[in-house]
């Protein structure tokens, strides 16, 4: 198989690659990046969560949420994980979802109401 444009290079050309079309708002673009990265590297953070971003900024949302339940479920305190879960389930409609989401993210950041 001959590697694309996408798949060439060491896993950090890759991922300065990816950061550069996110950067320029190809989101599906570095989404094609980071797809192949997170199948090499599926432990490692920081490259599925730029992945959902950009799943979740080229409007494939079933694909965001299912890579952030990827990390809520590996680290149920990543505070920001979990508030892009909330509002991807916000942007389709599963409002009762995500505010449990939403809730959570808050009361993790600080931000919970004063009684």
């Amino acid at each position: 198989m001959e590697a694309t444009y996408y798949d060439h290079g060491t896993p950090a050309e890759r991922w300065e690659r990816a950061q550069a079309f996110f950067g320029a708002k190809d989101y599906a673009g570095a989404a094609r990046v980071l797809a192949g990265l997170v199948e090499e590297v599926p432990e490692q953070t920081g490259p599925r969560l730029l992945l959902a971003r950009a799943y979740y900024h080229s409007a494939q949302l079933r694909r965001a949420e299912d890579q952030l339940r990827v990390i809520v479920e590996r680290d149920p305190v990543d505070h920001y994980a979990r508030l892009m879960l909330g509002r991807t389930l916000e942007r389709q409609s599963r409002h009762e979802e995500a505010g449990q989401h939403l809730r959570i993210a808050s009361a993790l950041a600080g931000d919970l109401p004063r009684p």
